[in-house]
């Protein structure tokens, strides 16, 4: 039987023609503070995203789907988070969200209904608060109850045992308090004076004098960058000798801005990813050789990181469905995403967790300011 060469082109030809109709350009919607005091944190989030998702469609995408991040700034205020996202989903039409930061803006944007009614996730986000697991909400990173299990362990190994909390005085506070108190029975220690700042500020002054005066051996910090940075410098300034441990929502180049290496130098940080300065597995590789392939002028960093975590999830999420990407397809392959392993560093999820990481490790600010594992 002869076959016709002008039919087998057609053939090719149609063929490429429908997987070209079937490759979907992904938009990935994040609504996140890129000005403010929280805006060095938002922005590396988002390059961090933006350098996974260069590299990736740079080598065809995936099943032909290439990836494009809108941003959008809300300043920080959980007002504009909402309002914005609403616009976002409107004319935009993301298939997934990212990248959210601050503990009443996810809040807000939960209460509000719109992760519901529109049936998109929301993956990668970073707050100062104890969340129950809420539907469509998909964290990258270790939730805080580890965090604070692992702060207080290591304080109960070195014998500090009389704590301090700083904490945001957002939605779910109490849930965060209440956590802490049992974290630190749990290694026989004692939260001898918890003082709390209002959401969304930098006004610590009051919380500061409390400190001075209850004198705790050290002071748990669970709060944003801004305001870690101004407690910090104001507790100091004031005599406050108290050793500091900071949750992974302080970062070293945040604080650097602000406070002089006398100031910095002892403090403890949990993280919550691979360190971004040091090879340390595949995942670290791969991300500081992206970084230099695309020559990132953004000063490299954990939130950098977390962001990159953030996309090769959503990326992996988007691989598991195939030709036909949807929201609700997002959900399922996030449900599903047993033990992702990036190399050193992994994400779980299940329909009941949606926290999907237990790493958490400690970093010290050394006397000339650097980070220290």
């Amino acid at each position: 039987m002869k076959i016709c060469a002008r039919s087998i082109v057609t053939t090719a030809w149609l063929a490429l023609a429908a997987h070209a109709a079937m490759a979907a350009q992904i938009v990935v919607g994040q609504v996140a503070p890129m000005s403010g005091p929280e805006a060095r944190q938002g922005r590396a989030y988002g390059v961090g995203m933006q350098m996974y998702f260069d590299a990736i469609n740079k080598e065809g995408g995936v099943n032909g789907h290439t990836f494009t991040l809108v941003r959008k700034d809300d300043l920080g205020q959980p007002a504009e988070t909402v309002a914005l996202t609403r616009k976002l989903l409107a004319d935009e039409k993301p298939l997934v969200l990212a990248g959210y930061f601050g503990s009443r803006n996810i809040s807000d944007l939960v209460a509000s209904g719109m992760l519901e009614s529109e049936r998109v996730a929301l993956v990668g986000y970073r707050s100062a608060e104890i969340r129950d697991e809420t539907p469509l909400l998909y964290n990258v990173r270790a939730g805080l109850r580890d965090e604070l299990a692992r702060l207080t362990s290591h304080l109960s190994t070195v014998g500090i045992r009389k704590l301090g909390l700083f904490y945001e005085d957002g939605p779910n506070a109490q849930a965060l308090v209440a956590a802490a108190d049992a974290a630190a029975r749990k290694v026989d220690a004692i939260i001898i004076k918890r003082a709390s700042y209002p959401a969304n500020t930098g006004k610590v002054s009051d919380a500061v004098n409390q400190f001075v005066e209850a004198k705790p051996q050290a002071i748990i910090m669970v709060s944003s960058g801004a305001a870690a940075a101004a407690f910090i410098e104001s507790y100091r300034s004031s005599g406050g000798t108290a050793q500091i441990f900071a949750h992974s929502g302080t970062e070293l180049e945040q604080l650097s801005q602000r406070l002089g290496e006398e100031q910095m130098a002892g403090v403890v940080i949990a993280q919550v990813t691979p360190s971004p300065y040091k090879i340390s597995g595949r995942l670290s590789k791969e991300f500081t050789d992206t970084a230099k392939a695309q020559k990132v002028d953004s000063p490299v960093s954990y939130a950098m990181m977390e962001g990159y975590i953030a996309a090769r999830v959503i990326v992996e999420a988007v691989r598991r469905q195939g030709a036909r990407p949807t929201r609700e397809g997002m959900v399922t392959a996030l449900n599903s995403m047993d033990a992702f392993d990036m190399g050193g560093y992994a994400v779980a999820f299940k329909p009941t967790q949606r926290t999907g990481s237990r790493y958490v490790e400690l970093s010290i600010v050394s006397s000339v300011g650097k980070i220290r594992q």
